[in-house]
């Protein structure tokens, strides 16, 4: 499938979607979010692709914020919309993914550029980036989760700074409070991500896709999250995956998962 402002590679059981739009900073448009949402889906229905690497081309941003002029005139309604319409599209689309994603964050991650990165399963980031929450700045608060991601991962004292200053941290900073798992140069940022995603790919992906369910089970209100770890827990005893794990550890050799 072609798309005009992402790019998708397929290597080795890894999907890199990278955003396309170099001289917009890489924005999200509509046509951008709605490709971005139809590669996912896409990824997420293949059997061959075990982990998602995302991330945005040139060596100045991941996603430099959302395209403002498209919405710059929008009523309340219109913007009510507009939120709801990307949360489940894309946002709140990625953080349930089956399949693992990884953010690799070169650059500039602002406003709903950062809002995306914090919709994936976790983030790395290069010793260039800079991340932050703007909205405040322009009149307007977060959209696409922000307000309720940015303090599961950072705490809510942290939060509210960034958000409430509109201000930038960077790379070493987001590491330090908990944004961002690994940091390293821009050169080595995709090799990192495939070095890692290269070790998720060796696991059980049926489990993962497990883990995942239950880990972000904790965040949803009025769900109980050890109950969903039970039930996921016990799903897992009647995979071909647990079979081949349990049966190659006790062969003491490594597994060879079917992802069934």
């Amino acid at each position: 499938m072609s798309y005009e402002n992402i790019l998708v590679q397929k290597e080795n059981g890894i999907a890199t979607v990278t955003i396309n739009r170099p001289k917009k900073l890489n924005a999200l448009n509509r046509d951008t979010i709605q490709e971005l949402h139809t590669a996912f889906s896409a990824l997420e229905a293949d059997a061959e692709t075990k982990v998602i690497v995302l991330t945005g081309s040139g060596e100045k941003a991941f996603v430099a914020g959302a395209d403002i002029s498209e919405f710059a005139d929008f009523s309340v309604d219109e913007g009510g919309k507009l939120a709801a319409k990307g949360q489940e599209l894309l946002f709140d689309f990625v953080q349930n993914l089956g399949t693992p994603v990884i953010a690799a964050v070169n650059g500039f991650a602002l406003g709903g550029g950062l809002e995306l990165a914090m919709a994936a399963h976790f983030r790395i980031a290069s010793d260039n980036a800079k991340m932050g929450l703007p909205e405040v700045s322009l009149g307007v608060i977060p959209g696409y989760g922000g307000t309720q991601r940015l303090p599961q991962l950072v705490g809510k004292g942290k939060a509210m700074e960034m958000i409430m200053t509109a201000g930038m941290i960077g790379a070493e900073e987001a590491k330090q409070c908990g944004l961002v798992n690994h940091v390293t140069t821009q050169e080595e940022l995709l090799g990192l991500a495939n070095k890692l995603a290269t070790k998720i790919t060796r696991n059980s992906l049926v489990a993962i896709r497990g883990a995942i369910k239950a880990v972000n089970a904790n965040y949803e209100d009025g769900v109980n999250g050890y109950k969903v770890e039970i039930s996921e827990f016990g799903n897992c005893f009647g995979t071909e995956d647990f079979n081949e794990g349990t049966t190659a550890f006790l062969e003491k050799r490594k597994a060879n998962f079917p992802g069934k």
